[in-house]
């Protein structure tokens, strides 16, 4: 089963429309929910007569808080935060998949940009907090917003930046004072800290707009792309159907949280399938080949991708795949969740 129970100890209203869920999970799934700065958790909300599900970046950190927390806030028409900011309260327990995602730094040790819009400050935060309390770099925040009212986490960022004001820089951009965002407004901000990784969250117009800006200025950028997704990630997969594979099958040797096992791997399966049916806890969310939940090192074999809408070609050339969109070419297939 690759559902997890959470139980929500209590909602924080950060603004007037963004609500932080601080979650307990259940005492079987607890070893489930080990998790990395900037990953976020995909939740089952009801639609209609049925299910659908959304993702939630993680904004606490591993790190520093006892208890996971995600931060919603609430979209016009949004499915999962209307119903989310509308109806969640203390005590309700959450269907929800293992945290997940790539929007992470590979060392808390580096320095970093972080820029985020709205409610993107959401892993923008989780990434932040982690690095001043595990790692030894310095950290510089852009954060735009419509107006003072409009900004999550105001006091946190305020304590945060009077406890170590000589590695935490923190710039907000005001709507209602410096006007939108302009490339020129970013480059002008960014000057200082062109040398460091970037990691940008925010509404897509703001993420495409300041990573043009920032490759334009030679920076490597990672972006944080959230999609609704159009099924229902919790249903479990059909089995595969053995007439196509002829009994053709090949096997997949995966290493996941500190242990490697061998599992076979019939051809007409995709990879993630394969390994839920085989008992394996890899993380995924959307099996669309959208958010990048499921990817995974490939460090043996060849396989090929039925969609990909995150990974670039230079993730591909490093070895990275999505489990729920590969296929094999080889009957043999080696990867690592752990890399």
């Amino acid at each position: 089963m690759t559902a997890l129970k959470a139980r929500v100890v209590e909602v924080v209203h950060e603004t007037a429309d963004a609500h932080s869920l601080v979650l307990e999970p259940a005492e079987g799934d607890r070893g489930r929910f080990s998790y990395r700065p900037g990953q976020f958790l995909t939740i089952r909300v009801p639609a209609g007569d049925g299910w659908a599900a959304r993702c939630y970046s993680l904004s606490s950190s591993p790190l520093t808080d006892d208890r996971l927390k995600v931060t919603v806030k609430r979209v016009d028409g949004g499915l999962g935060s209307n119903w989310v900011c509308d109806n969640v309260t203390a005590g309700d327990v959450l269907e929800v998949l293992r945290p997940a995602g790539t929007f992470t730094p590979s060392s808390l040790d580096d320095d970093l940009l972080l820029v985020a819009g709205g409610s993107g400050i959401t892993p923008v935060m989780s990434i932040l907090k982690s690095c001043l309390a595990g790692g030894s770099g310095k950290v510089a925040l852009l954060y735009a917003n419509r107006d003072e009212r409009s900004v999550i986490f105001a006091d946190e960022l305020k304590a945060l930046t009077e406890k170590h004001p000589g590695r935490l820089t923190v710039v907000h951009i005001l709507e209602t004072v410096q006007g939108l965002p302009t490339p020129a407004t970013v480059r002008s901000l960014a000057a200082p800290y062109t040398g460091r990784q970037a990691f940008v969250c925010g509404p897509e117009i703001f993420m495409d707009m300041v990573t043009e800006t920032f490759t334009g200025l030679g920076m490597r950028v990672q972006v944080e792309r959230f999609f609704s997704l159009e099924g229902d990630p919790f249903e479990e997969p059909e089995p595969a159907d053995a007439s196509e594979t002829g009994g053709d099958e090949g096997e997949i040797e995966v290493e996941l949280d500190g242990e490697t096992q061998t599992v076979p791997w019939p051809k007409s399966e995709r990879l993630l399938d394969a390994l839920l049916r085989a008992g394996v806890d890899a993380p995924f969310s959307c099996r669309e080949g959208n958010c990048s939940a499921c990817a995974c090192v490939k460090l043996e074999g060849e396989v090929t991708l039925d969609a990909n809408s995150v990974l670039d070609e230079q993730d591909l050339a490093d070895g990275l795949i999505l489990a729920c969109q590969a296929r094999p070419v080889t009957d043999r297939l080696k990867i690592t969740y752990d890399g």
